[in-house]
């Protein structure tokens, strides 16, 4: 009876031992391989339990997530043989665990390989620009086309390069005084340049308006003349049909205008009496 019950504990230790070796899991963040006497033979990306082969086959677990690469500091020379000291940072995955596996082997191998492809890279496209661009509003543009060089050889080795970013661009220590007195003396000579154009365009715009303005006070004049003329020809064209119809009245009238004009405020005129300018004034003659 007891050589009946160890015997049943030991194939339940034997089968549970085959059962721990078959199986494996791998989480939400791992991918594996599955390697059968140094043969490849499936991957799993697929979290939860999986079974293997105990003894022959082996499983290698790598990371799904997305890693951080973190350079150490280098000093590039720029298109106007500018130094600077670069420091830069990446994002990068594992996307073919198979390739990873046989070049890089591991997280440590890979940060080796992204090292001499991001410093290549990132040397071959900063010594296409001056200093000026690297550090103004160029930056990103130049870093996008370095991200996606670095991705087009990371591929080779199962990893995708997500992003590739200056943290940090200085000038080397002994040239940072005469480099900045040389960007501050280019940026002011694009402000006085911009003045300068300003300037000129708003001389432009008053010239213009000057322009517009005359155009307008010549029209208006033209215009106020061609209206008095019009006038003083109803003016001349009534005081006719007046004198048609009753001259002697129309010969009052005119007087009487003269009169307004003539006998101003303060006015002396000297003449004899019997003179026609006073022939409305003086008292009508008794016959």
């Amino acid at each position: 009876m007891n050589k009946k019950l160890v015997g049943m504990i030991v194939i339940i230790v034997v089968i549970a031992v085959v059962l721990y070796a078959s199986l494996f899991t791998v989480d939400e963040t791992e991918q594996a391989i599955v390697i059968q006497l140094g043969k490849f033979i499936r991957e799993v990306k697929q979290p939860g339990l999986h079974f293997k082969i105990p003894l022959i086959q082996g499983v290698h677990k790598f990371e799904a997530r997305v890693l951080e690469y973190d350079a150490a500091k280098e000093k590039i020379m720029t298109d106007d043989k500018k130094h600077l000291v670069i420091d830069n940072y990446a994002r990068w995955k594992i996307i073919d665990p198979l390739k990873f596996y046989k070049t890089a082997r591991n997280e440590s191998g890979a940060q080796s390989l992204l090292d001499d492809i991001i410093y290549s890279e990132m040397r071959a496209e900063i010594a296409r620009h001056t200093l000026t661009e690297i550090v103004s509003v160029n930056r990103k543009q130049i870093m996008d086309k370095v991200a996606e060089q670095c991705n087009r050889k990371a591929g080779d080795y199962g990893i995708q390069v997500i992003d590739v970013r200056i943290k940090r661009a200085d000038l080397p220590q002994e040239v940072t005084g005469s480099v900045f007195d040389r960007m501050k003396a280019e940026r002011q000579r694009i402000a006085k340049k911009y003045r300068s154009e300003g300037e000129e365009k708003a001389l432009e715009i008053m010239a213009d308006a000057d322009k517009k303005k005359t155009i307008l006070l010549a029209d208006a004049y033209e215009q106020a003349e061609k209206l008095e003329g019009e006038g003083d020809a109803e003016a001349i064209k009534i005081y006719a049909d007046a004198f048609e119809q009753d001259s002697e009245f129309y010969s009052f009238v005119r007087t009487l205008e003269v009169y307004e004009k003539a006998l101003g405020k303060g006015t002396t005129l000297v003449l004899p009496s019997d003179s026609e300018f006073f022939q409305y004034l003086s008292p009508p003659k008794k016959e």
